[in-house]
């Protein structure tokens, strides 16, 4: 399984070293390395590697740029990122682009040969480190497909301490008509009617509410 073929591609020298050397000591075949997406992808033109184990921030094309055009030009090349970042906003860039595997850098080393083991098999690895914190704040998107745009936008709103006041003034409605609104969110939403419990959701879920 060891004998397929793998490029890595990392702008900063000593963690694409400190990679190549673990992967090569663990028996890995790496046949190229870049250091920036330009590179990375001319190299999996060029080579057609099984895998590439690619930096998700790199001069000239992104990791996600590159597995973007992997997967226009029906490249067969799997994908692995490493990356810095906890965003929701990538990770579900990544999920998008069927890539296959998605660790965080601070943990790349302990965590490559799992990824790489689970990739070979076919299968698809996403860090539990990310998983378990994007998972944590995840919210049923079915949940704020029932609402409606007005009760949406109130919901934003209130996110961003606005009082039922200052939200009929916004929305040109009236006090009891956000007062009504606020009692069919509370209801879709499954929560208690408690003082401050949709202000708490809101500020929680803020980023589903676009």
């Amino acid at each position: 399984m060891k004998n397929n073929t793998i490029i890595t591609a990392d702008d900063h020298p000593l963690l694409l070293k400190g990679l190549n050397d673990l992967l090569i000591e663990r028996g890995y075949n790496i046949i190229g390395s870049a250091k920036d997406g330009r590179e990375a992808y001319a190299l999996i033109t060029k080579e057609n590697p099984d895998i590439a184990i690619l930096d998700i921030q790199m001069p000239f094309l992104s990791g996600i740029e590159i597995a973007q055009k992997c997967k226009t030009n029906c490249l067969s090349t799997k994908i692995i990122l490493i990356t810095l970042h906890k965003e929701r906003e990538l990770y579900e860039q990544a999920k998008e682009m069927n890539i296959f595997g998605y660790i965080l850098k601070e943990f790349a080393l302990e965590e490559i040969e799992t990824c790489l083991e689970n990739v070979l098999r076919g299968d698809h690895y996403f860090s539990p480190k990310i998983v378990g914190k994007l998972e944590k704040n995840n919210v049923d998107n079915s949940i704020l497909d029932d609402l409606t745009p007005s009760e949406r936008k109130i919901l934003k709103l209130i996110g961003k301490d606005k009082t039922n006041k200052e939200i009929a003034s916004l929305l040109f409605i009236s006090h009891r008509t956000v007062e009504k609104h606020r009692s069919n969110i509370i209801h879709k939403l499954n929560l208690e009617h408690k003082t401050n419990s949709l202000l708490i959701w809101a500020k929680q879920y803020h980023e589903h509410l676009k």
